[in-house]
């Protein structure tokens, strides 16, 4: 039986579009493939979460720098970076009206084997609301920087610009039915055909 490949994936897309939700169901899914199968060790897949705040601040482009460097050293495990490069690229645009230009990184990106997956909603102001309540059920910190479902809408066209503008393999996900698991395995086997 052959071993599976290593897959490469970058989960990104405006706030509240399910983006650590899809990220663990795929980590589910992945995770036994090329675990070791040493006791106490979950290393057949690396999940870094980078919505921490880093996004859209003098810190971003420096942090992925480190996190390519991560990526270059984890060769025989799947890797999944939920945020990255687009993210950096979106705050600092609409928060700091500062253009941040990625080519190179994606180049490196392409290299290492990496896909980008976008995750997006409907546009239902309805639908924001709700899922901004759900949020902040699980999270009463993410008060301090929750925005009107208006502003939710601007983040997501921002993100749909720069994906389109991405030269990574890349596929878009809506994701309004979140919980519909054909939206895993959809993502599932365009991962592992492409």
């Amino acid at each position: 039986m052959n071993k599976p490949v290593p897959q490469k994936i970058i989960i990104e897309g405006a706030e509240l579009t399910g983006k650590s939700f899809v990220t663990s169901q795929l980590y589910n899914i992945l995770e036994p493939e090329l675990n070791s199968k040493q006791a106490n060790l979950l290393d057949g897949c690396h999940w870094f979460n980078c919505d921490v705040g880093i996004f859209g601040t003098d810190y971003g482009k420096e942090v992925i720098q480190h996190y390519l460097k991560i990526a270059t050293v984890i060769k025989n495990s799947h890797l999944i970076f939920e945020k990255f490069h687009l993210a950096d690229q979106v705050y600092n645009q609409l928060y700091n009206q500062k253009k941040i230009n990625y080519a190179g990184v994606e180049k490196k990106l392409s290299k290492l084997g990496f896909k980008l997956v976008f995750l997006h909603l409907d546009e239902s102001i309805e639908l924001i609301k709700t899922r901004l309540q759900d949020r902040l059920k699980l999270y009463p910190h993410y008060e301090r920087i929750s925005q009107s479902p208006e502003m939710y809408l601007v983040q997501q066209k921002a993100y749909r610009d720069f994906f389109a503008q991405s030269r990574l393999e890349k596929i878009s996900v809506n994701t309004t039915d979140i919980k519909n698991q054909k939206i895993i395995e959809q993502i599932i086997k365009w991962v592992k055909q492409n």
